[in-house]
């Protein structure tokens, strides 16, 4: 769910019309820190948006110039790292009004931020789930599967994640404006009823679906990968090197994404039952939370991918050249039984 939505929804469903209400004037200490609070979060929300536009920036330049998207995974990297570019955009807006509690973009930029936070969200959501698919595919059989990992192929199967993210984010253009300084939601039409279905299904699509997927390829992979090496028995340094690496792959991208986004999905679901000024807060921290998780992509690349770290030296540093570890477009030449050249991670 968009986190801008979910941050008015606080204003409008909840108990609370404005961050500094007067039912907490007895609790003198947190209304005198209150703008000490919304200057710190507000210099949270910089550092992040920076931080994630530098880095995916430097993984979309890496892509297009050194590796120009020669295989599957490296254009559902470029897609990924779009999307979590992107969605940084809208988080200056979101930090503005929660900043000031007002909004001062007018209700076409209202519909545009809404939107395509929304759009981003899922799509960058959407494409690590394709690529916890595709990692299984790589490494388990990859000649069974190249027909389906050409970059062709996952250039198709990207713009029809794009396509498929504008679903969940339509009720948003359709329900949302500027109104009363806010950018919110038009109370005369939302009902309760509304709102738990539109977290019910965003939820589902956005977390719990993506996660299970993520659980399922991920988990198929290490014990597909610790069968063949048992009925091998292969118990060779660089067999166990293997399994060793892509589990910390695995276990990486699996607490990272779980971390990031439940918090936040609970939250929302908290906040039907109404919230006090300490909720919501915390709940301006959980957003920031689901944000981080775009600035924590790249982080996961540079850590668990020899090859990508290699093209952010060149860039960085240009005297440093990349290492020569080009992907074959169509089966990235992985191999269960051959692994004595390659660089196993979630973005190979």
């Amino acid at each position: 769910m968009d986190s801008l939505l979910s941050s008015e929804m606080f204003y409008n469903a909840g108990s609370i019309s404005m961050p500094n209400v007067s039912y907490v004037d007895e609790d003198l200490y947190l209304l005198n820190h209150l703008d000490a609070f919304g200057v710190t979060v507000a210099v949270l929300y910089l550092a992040v948006c920076v931080v994630g536009l530098a880095g995916n920036t430097l993984v979309i330049v890496a892509i297009l110039k050194l590796d120009k998207m020669s295989s599957a995974t490296t254009v559902y990297i470029f897609n990924l790292a779009l999307a979590d570019g992107l969605f940084m955009v809208g988080l200056p807006f979101i930090a503005i009004q929660n900043f000031q509690n007002h909004w001062a973009f007018g209700d076409l930029a209202c519909k545009l931020v809404m939107v395509l936070d929304g759009i981003n969200q899922f799509t960058s959501v959407f494409c690590l789930t394709v690529m916890s698919a595709d990692r299984y595919m790589a490494l388990v059989d990859p000649l069974r599967f190249a027909h389906w990992r050409t970059p062709r192929r996952a250039k198709i199967v990207s713009g029809f994640l794009w396509l498929f993210s504008l679903l969940p984010v339509l009720p948003m253009a359709v329900h949302y404006s500027a109104r009363d300084d806010l950018c919110t939601v038009d109370p005369h039409v939302v009902s309760y009823s509304w709102w738990v279905a539109f977290l019910s299904y965003t939820f589902v699509l956005g977390f719990a679906l993506p996660f299970l997927v993520m659980i399922v390829s991920y988990t198929a992979l290490v014990v597909t990968m610790r069968v063949h090496r048992n009925r091998a028995n292969s118990l060779g340094q660089e067999s166990r090197r293997l399994e060793t690496q892509v589990t910390k792959m695995v276990v990486s991208v699996v607490l990272v994404f779980a971390v990031c986004w439940l918090p936040f999905y609970a939250f929302n679901f908290c906040s039907l039952s109404g919230s006090d000024l300490f909720f919501v807060r915390g709940f301006e921290f959980v957003v920031l939370l689901s944000y981080s998780w775009s600035c924590a992509n790249p982080i996961l690349y540079a850590c668990l991918s020899k090859t990508l770290r290699g093209h952010f030296l060149t860039l960085l540093r240009p005297a440093k050249r990349s290492p020569s570890m080009h992907c074959n477009p169509g089966t990235e030449h992985y191999d269960l039984n051959n692994t004595s050249e390659r660089d196993i991670s979630v973005v190979a």
